[in-house]
């Protein structure tokens, strides 16, 4: 693994593991299952580690899928600039990155 990817690889875990480092979003039907739902699903992200070569094969951890309240819900991380209106110039830096993740239901992706 290159430097680069261990770099993005660790801010990604990073944002998992604390919202608060990037912007979370719900889709409709993640927030449909309710408050207590989506917290059980937010912590069970914070603890993943399911990542293989099929649903990271970028090694970043920036995709999983599991199952939860009866659904598979997946999440997916992507980088965009501070103005959220284009792909980052560089995913390793946090000062010109806005990591954003994405809660969904399988369904929906």
């Amino acid at each position: 693994m290159s430097s680069q990817t261990a770099q993005i690889r660790a801010l990604n875990d990073q944002l998992r593991q604390n919202l608060s480092t990037g912007l979370a979003v719900i889709t409709p039907g993640i927030a449909a299952l309710g408050r207590e739902a989506v917290d059980r699903i937010v912590k069970t992200i914070s603890v993943y580690d399911d990542f293989c070569r099929a649903n990271d094969p970028h090694e970043e951890h920036d995709f999983g899928g599991f199952e939860a309240e009866g659904v598979t819900v997946y999440f997916k991380i992507d980088y965009y600039d501070n103005d959220l209106s284009c792909h980052s110039p560089d995913p390793t830096d946090p000062g010109v990155t806005k990591r954003v993740i994405t809660i969904m239901l399988a369904s929906e992706y």
